[in-house]
């Protein structure tokens, strides 16, 4: 367990932390959150002492960290920050080993930990343990920082908005896993996020702050049902007056960051571009930027041929709505395919932005205001 006891933290005449008292359970995943400046990264950097407190405690299984050598307890303590910081000299082997390196390890358990590891986000030893951080996607690079805080098996592991700088998909990609690994290695995650979306899905409780305090804390489902004050619901998207009858729209709930390739593309290069994103698909457009469809791994493999554009290749079957469509209507739409998105597009046909299924999480908070 962790536990906050009456702990402020000041600098100079400013006041960060605000006589904080809450306490985490061995195994939960806590998401803070809450507006800039409200003091959740500032929690977080005191659990491994990296912002110390002006005053009160901070206690891991009773103990006082300030009372342990701070060196010694971050090599106990996972640390996950957005920047990864994975060393470019160390192949993605060394740089998973380096903690259990430290604590010396011996070289064929470090081994089969890294083995195990990299297993456990579907990339084989073989292809990428001898690659360095220059060599993978943005996305690899952040599963290989997840995976070294995870290495030296650490109760307790801490993120500051890791998945921040990603694109939506690999983020929605990462964002599974981590809670599938959580999940199944049962260790204390707390989670610094300013995106009420990820905190819904990954949160066992959320810690909603402000102004150095903990003003709300719950599960999403209580937090959404009942935010405690006008903080929490504008934080939350609540409608403006309260106009909970208004329909969602699409453009709601789409996420507007979407990455489109033209129909000239040819095979090889598109690989290369599902690559990159760690996807399996591409969202095709025309030559005046209007949506064609898309094209997945599947066509190229089976019909395309080097050299050859995709146009050919592209499905036009692919759900589409337009931005202004009723948004509970599309996700209905989504829930019972087997697609993994809806493209939402403008009233001239270009893309507008993507409906995933992880915006159930969105429409669910909706539905929630509505019945307030």
């Amino acid at each position: 367990m962790i536990e906050f006891k009456n702990v402020t933290k000041t600098y100079g005449p400013t006041t960060v932390l605000d006589d904080l008292s809450f306490s985490i359970e061995s195994g939960e995943f806590a998401v803070l959150i809450g507006p800039s400046g409200c003091g959740k990264t500032t929690t977080l950097r005191t659990i491994n002492r990296l912002s110390q407190p002006t005053s009160g405690t901070v206690f891991i299984d009773g103990e006082d960290v300030m009372a342990s050598n701070a060196v010694e307890l971050r090599r106990k303590i996972g640390y996950v920050i957005q920047q990864i910081g994975l060393f470019p000299n160390m192949t993605v082997a060394q740089n998973i080993g380096v903690v259990p390196a430290l604590l010396k390890y011996p070289k064929e358990e470090i081994d089969q930990i890294v083995r195990d590891l990299l297993a456990l986000v579907e990339m084989p030893y073989e292809e990428n343990s001898h690659k360095y951080p220059s060599e993978l996607s943005g996305g690899q690079q952040q599963r290989i920082g997840v995976l070294r805080a995870l290495a030296a098996s650490p109760p307790i592991v801490l993120m500051d908005e890791p998945f921040g700088a990603l694109d939506p998909v690999t983020r929605d990609g990462l964002q599974k896993e981590i809670k599938k690994i959580q999940k199944k290695l049962k260790k204390t995650i707390v989670f610094v996020t300013h995106d009420m979306d990820e905190a819904i899905r990954l949160a066992d409780q959320i810690y909603f702050m402000d102004h150095g305090k903990i003003i709300q804390q719950g599960s999403p489902e209580e937090i959404l049902h009942k935010p405690a004050n006008d903080v929490v619901k504008s934080f939350m998207g609540k409608r403006v007056n309260g106009a909970s009858t208004t329909p969602l729209l699409a453009e709601e709930l789409m996420k507007s960051r979407v990455w489109t390739v033209d129909k000239h593309i040819q095979t090889l290069r598109s690989i290369r571009q599902m690559e990159k994103r760690e996807v399996n698909s591409l969202i095709v457009v025309d030559d005046d930027e209007s949506f064609l469809g898309t094209v997945s791994i599947e066509a190229i493999k089976e019909r395309g041929k080097a050299g050859m554009e995709i146009a050919s290749l592209v499905d036009s079957n692919a759900l589409t709505v337009n931005r202004k469509d009723n948004g509970r209507e599309a996700l209905d739409k989504l829930l019972a395919s087997e697609f993994n998105y809806v493209v939402v597009l403008n009233d001239d046909h270009s893309v507008a932005g993507l409906i995933t299924r992880t915006s159930t999480a969105k429409a669910m908070g909706e539905a929630l205001w509505g019945e307030m």
